[in-house]
């Protein structure tokens, strides 16, 4: 009944098509909208014109300019209409607008199934007429499933069998871009998966189609619709409200058993609720430490070593800005509010080639953006430290605000103590975050963060340490088509310390502080070429400003002479391209090229010293002088980095990798753990900048749809001029320093394993690593030479680590979880004897890391109660019960040794001796 119907409508029209006179027209359209040309036209002919008003406001921004001599009505329209979806139908004197689909005036020979020759000039239908209510593409949502959306502008006549969708799904409350949401339809036939700015594209054959959104984490969206070409369709959808039941700290989909790329690793932001902290705290460093590869000194220490990495090899990075020290009191928290992160992504192995500048690992961490629907935040209230996060719209759906702040009360804690050494200690910090976003429109956004924290101490009554981090970043987003993005970041970082040591009626009173400031400029871009290349390219330029230190007397007693280091600059610049190739279903490539470039910069005095003799105040050649910004120095090459993929089955891949990079600054520390008072230093014509190489291999399983996984990965790592240092040197305001420093070879190596359940009631995951780090300092004069010039044990080398994150779900609302680390001995140089020279005792050491502290081990207990799950009520909360080293396990910090009575004593200090208790309260709005 249907198509005789539409034969009947086409038919009554078809006459008058064909008797349509020929008119010419003269017009001239001169930055003219599509409403404004259309009345032009009809003045100009006496044309009526039929449509929806509402088609023409999505084209409101189009300008059209042209004169038209003598033409046809419907070459005008044809090019009125060359940038939008509508088509158009003249009968008599009137003409009837359309969207995207074409009124036909004759039917195909074969409509009734007739099989004839079909003549050159007829028209063609393309699918099966439909009969359907119309969807505006630009609101879509999930309440409109029964609709059909149009999708391209119909042509009369086209050889195509299939069109290309694309667009953006995001979140419907928030208008974040969503990640790995499933694109396919009912039949799988045609698939496609988000990637993180939320984007896809899949092919769908001509007409009419069903299309199926899917993700664990929203609800299922079903959706019609009409290819008439290829165009665009963004969705919102909604999040689902059933809460997880398990804990998650996971490789990324892409980066998983089905990707190319090996060793890096994504954590689950909102799960880390469930895993127990020190004093209730979460802590995405110390979760972090729970991974393979990624270790620890110990408690109190705030760096950590990946893959047999030194502390300053990791580049930790803020909204593309670098935080330069992570960790505030000595490494017990975090420097990052927990509340403000969305994403952390860690690259251990095959990092990829927009990033550089550190040798080991990059901590990709990403802020939240704001709600830009309605008020809302977070927050957390502990016995030490209360967190809070609130975001609100600025202008609706269009831009908002985040912010963050956190701080501590711990001092009361230190004065209720019964020491009487601690009772006029301090001890606390604070950190601020905030975020803007802003939609200029669908091809432009800009984000602007700014981040500061600050740490004050003192454990005795006239020292007080103070340190800081402060970071600013502005990022321009801009898509040039749909296949086609990029971006500019501007960056700017600072980090300094101070100590300022004033007893009354002091010779020696001063105020001692150091200060590094870092300013970068980057280009992103990303091209999905076809489905098998993707595209990542782009350079960057930082410029680096170092006051090495300085020290001040304070107060009229002080004797002291103030010392002021020369300041030192350097510019580092690099341009890199990545290709993400993927040859077939089994095998796939990640093909990176990096190519970067370091100069030491003036205004600067650098010491030559003699060839063939050790660097010291007495070999000292000349003296070049350099003026400001005047080049020193300059360092570059070239840094590949490859990752290859075969996947046997879609459950099974083997993964190998290849990564060169550079390092041109240094970290100068004279402890054996990262402390807020090290320094960091830029290579110069004395100091060369470090070099690694990195080989890695791994096999992935999942099992029983994805609810277990396990990893192997094996690496292979060596490392060329490696900062260490003379016995008995001397770092603290030393204005030659390289006369301390020694630079060395190092090789690295290991096996990881990593098993993984991501769902039931009982979840978590348990991994070993295997690993060694060893380091060389070979000379041809014994002064600069280590443990003879053999390999020795790492400050950090510790062979074995296991470490099981589990929880349990008893109930929605009740769980428990449970931490337990284990780790070998870090390596500690002890005496071993005494000897007499001259009228003098000393003592006898053993070759350097010789020995090892005692091993350590913990384990923390933790049990969380969430609040009832009504949807309308103020806030949901919940209250998170732990207990952090449950064992009262006394785990050595650090051993050092003292002479007493003419006897040399060893005695070993350590952090949490005892059980530590902790309940916080936990609130979201």
């Amino acid at each position: 009944m249907k198509k005789i119907l539409l034969a009947l409508f086409i038919l009554v029209y078809s006459q008058a098509a064909f008797s349509q006179e020929k008119q010419k027209l003269s017009l001239e359209l001169n930055n003219s909208d599509v409403p404004t040309a259309l009345n032009k036209i009809e003045a100009a002919s006496g044309y009526k014109f039929y449509f929806d008003n509402s088609w023409l406001e999505i084209y409101k921004n189009i300008r059209i300019t042209k004169n038209f001599n003598q033409a046809s009505l419907d070459e005008i329209l044809t090019e009125v209409f060359s940038n939008t979806d509508l088509n158009f139908f003249v009968d008599k004197n009137n003409v009837i607008l359309t969207n995207n689909s074409i009124i036909y005036s004759k039917l195909a020979d074969n409509y009734f199934g007739e099989t004839t020759t079909r003549k050159s000039d007829e028209v063609v239908i393309q699918g099966d007429p439909v009969f359907y209510q119309q969807y505006d593409d630009a609101t879509s949502g999930d309440s409109k499933n029964n609709s059909v959306s149009l999708i391209g502008k119909e042509a009369k006549v086209s050889g195509r069998k299939t069109f290309e969708l694309s667009g953006y799904i995001k979140n419907t409350k928030n208008g974040e871009p969503i990640a790995n949401v499933i694109i396919k339809t009912p039949n799988n036939e045609a698939t496609a998966m988000t990637d993180d700015t939320g984007h896809y594209s899949i092919q769908l054959p001509s007409g009419l189609n069903v299309v199926e959104v899917e993700s664990f984490t929203h609800k299922k969206v079903t959706r019609k619709i009409m290819m008439y070409n290829n165009g665009t369709l963004n969705l919102n959808i909604t999040e689902n409200v059933t809460l997880l039941e398990e804990v998650n700290v996971r490789g990324k989909k892409r980066e998983g058993a089905k990707a190319a790329i090996a060793g890096v690793t994504s954590i689950d932001i909102k799960d880390l609720k469930n895993v127990p902290t020190v004093l209730g705290e979460r802590d995405i460093l110390k979760i972090a430490t729970t991974i393979p590869g990624i270790k620890s000194a110990g408690e109190g220490s705030s760096g950590v070593n990946v893959r047999g990495g030194k502390e300053d090899q990791n580049l930790f990075l803020l909204d593309n800005a670098t935080l330069y020290n992570p960790a505030h009191f000595f490494g017990l928290f975090s420097a990052i509010n927990p509340y403000t992160i969305d994403k952390a992504d860690i690259y251990k192995g095959s990092i990829p080639a927009e990033f550089g500048g550190r040798l080991s690992s990059v901590f990709d961490i990403s802020t939240k953006k704001g709600n830009t629907t309605k008020f809302s935040g977070e927050g957390g209230i502990g016995p030490v430290t209360s967190n809070l996060m609130v975001t609100t719209p600025i202008v609706k759906e269009k831009s908002s605000l985040l912010v963050g702040g956190r701080a501590t009360y711990s001092d009361w804690i230190l004065k209720s103590l019964n020491e009487p050494s601690l009772k006029n200690s301090q001890a606390n910090f604070f950190d601020i975050i905030t975020k803007y976003n802003h939609k200029i429109n669908d091809n432009n956004d800009i984000e602007a963060t700014f981040y500061y924290s600050r740490d004050a101490f003192s454990i005795t009554s006239d020292s007080i340490y103070k340190y800081s981090n402060r970071l600013a970043t502005l990022k321009w987003n801009h898509n040039f088509n749909e296949k086609h993005k990029g971006s500019l970041i501007l960056t700017n970082s600072e980090y300094k310390f101070n100590i300022d040591f004033d007893k009354a009626e002091s010779q020696r009173a001063f105020n001692y502080g150091y200060k590094i400031d870092e300013t970068q400029a980057q280009l992103k871009f990303n091209y999905d070429y076809n489905k098998k290349h993707t595209f990542n390219y782009g350079i960057s330029s930082k410029l680096y400003g170092v006051n090495p230190g300085f020290m001040d007397p304070i107060g009229e007693n002080s004797k002291l002479v103030p010392i002021a280091l020369d300041k030192q600059q350097g510019l580092e610049s690099a341009l890199y391209i990545a290709d993400n190739f993927k040859f077939n279903d089994k095998l796939s490539f990640n093909i990176g090229l990096r190519y970067s470039v370091f100069a030491a910069l003036g205004a600067s005095n650098q010491r030559i010293y003699e060839e063939g003799l050790p660097k010291s105040n007495e070999t000292v050649a000349e003296i070049q002088t350099f003026g400001n910004n005047e080049v020193v120095k300059t360092y570059g090459g070239f840094e590949p980095r490859l990752a290859i993929k075969y996947a046997f089955t879609d459950d099974f891949s083997i993964k190998a990798g290849y990564d060169k990079t550079y390092q041109y600054m240094h970290l100068l520390s004279s402890n054996t753990t990262q402390a807020p008072t090290d320094v960091w230093k830029l290579s110069d014509i004395n100091v060369k900048p470090q070099d690694a190489q990195q080989i890695s291999l791994g096999a992935y399983k999942t099992f029983k749809d994805e609810m277990y996984e396990v990893s192997l990965e094996g690496y292979y790592k060596r490392m060329n001029n490696i900062l260490d240092y003379k016995v008995g040197a001397e770092i603290m305001l030393n204005k030659n320093i390289e006369t301390e420093l020694l630079q060395g070879e190092g090789k690295a190596y290991g096996i990881e394993l990593l098993l993984k359940k991501t769902t039931g009631k009982l979840n978590g995951w348990v991994g070993y690593t295997y690993s060694r780090t060893l380091i060389k300092l070979d000379s041809p004069f014994d002064e600069e030479k280590v443990n003879n010039g053999a390999f020795f044990a790492a400050n950090f080398d510790k062979p074995h680590d296991f470490s099981a994150v589990l929880n349990y779900k008893f109930t929605k609302r009740y769980s428990l979880s449970m931490n337990f680390i284990y780790q070998t001995g870090r390596p500690i140089t002890y005496p071993v004897g005494k000897y007499q020279f001259g009228n003098a005792e000393y003592t006898l050491y053993s070759d350097r890391n010789e020995f090892r502290i005692p091993d350590y081990y913990r384990m923390d207990i933790g049990l969380n109660i969430e609040g009832n799950h009504k949807i309308k009520k103020l806030a949901h909360s919940f209250w998170n019960i732990s207990v952090y080293n449950v064992l009262g396990r006394n785990n050595p910090y650090s051993v050092y040794f003292v002479t007493e009575n003419g006897q040399v004593k060893g005695y070993k200090t350590s952090i949490f001796s005892i059980p530590v208790p902790t309940i916080t309260y936990n609130f979201r709005f």
